[in-house]
């Protein structure tokens, strides 16, 4: 990783110790803070027991779960294609993640592959790579949304049930250690209803805000926990996964 001295938090932050989502709307909109918690839970969770030696991030971006992995692995490369809406001074290669990657076979451990698989025009392709690139019992430890507006347009290609990540990680080769479906029909509906206010001409920010916030207490609380893990499986923002390769 290029330029260690200069990275900075940008989509995650840590407070109180805790991994969430930054509450700079540069770094993280407003109605967009429910699902960026929920993936910064999931990978404070999965990165201390599957991340390890040689790791390559992939989409890195600002690579915005360094400090979150940094302490588990040996060695970080960070890789992302030329035209990222997000240039980042620690990358180590450019690469189209659409096609194969320059990369020799089983040189990593751990792939991290965070809101990228969307992006990706042929995603079986990229899911054989990051297969072909890990040695054995290597892992990939990545996130995709489900419910989500269009974003970094025109490169948003897909959305993916649990059971297309199932059946791109058996064709694959990979075997399927975790996977979590993130958030439920409580957060679904914050996370929508803040996206619609968010628009308003006036007030839309601060209604956002609050819907947001809200969402997070309820999603939270004894009754909204049930709730959401009763409706999760069918109504989540997006999934959680951690491949093995065999």
């Amino acid at each position: 990783m290029r330029n260690i001295d200069q990275w900075k938090p940008s989509k995650f932050v840590r407070t109180k110790g805790r991994l969430r989502a930054s509450r700079d709307t540069k770094a993280v909109g407003v109605a967009s803070r429910v699902v960026a918690d929920l993936t910064a839970r999931f990978y404070e969770s999965m990165l201390p027991k599957y991340a390890s030696g040689r790791l390559i991030d992939l989409g890195c971006g600002y690579v915005p779960l360094y400090d979150a992995y940094k302490g588990y692995v040996s060695s970080v490369t960070c890789v992302d294609w030329a035209s990222s809406a997000h240039p980042s001074p620690h990358l180590d290669h450019e690469q189209d993640l659409n096609s194969a990657l320059a990369l020799p076979d089983a040189s990593f451990d751990t792939v991290l592959l965070s809101d990228v698989l969307e992006h990706i025009r042929k995603p079986q392709v990229l899911m054989n790579e990051m297969h072909r690139i890990l040695g054995s019992g290597g892992r990939v430890i990545l996130n995709v949304p489900f419910i989500k507006g269009i974003h970094e347009q025109p490169h948003d290609y897909h959305r993916f049930t649990r059971f297309a990540l199932l059946s791109m990680a058996e064709e694959a080769g990979f075997e399927v250690t975790y996977l979590e479906p993130l958030g439920g029909m409580p957060e679904v509906l914050g996370d929508l209803f803040a996206r619609m206010l968010r628009d308003l001409p006036f007030g839309g920010y601060t209604l956002a805000k609050w819907v947001q916030a809200y969402t997070g207490w309820f999603a939270g609380s004894g009754w909204g926990k049930k709730l959401s893990q009763r409706t999760a499986e069918e109504h989540p923002l997006g999934h959680g996964v951690v491949l093995t390769k065999r």
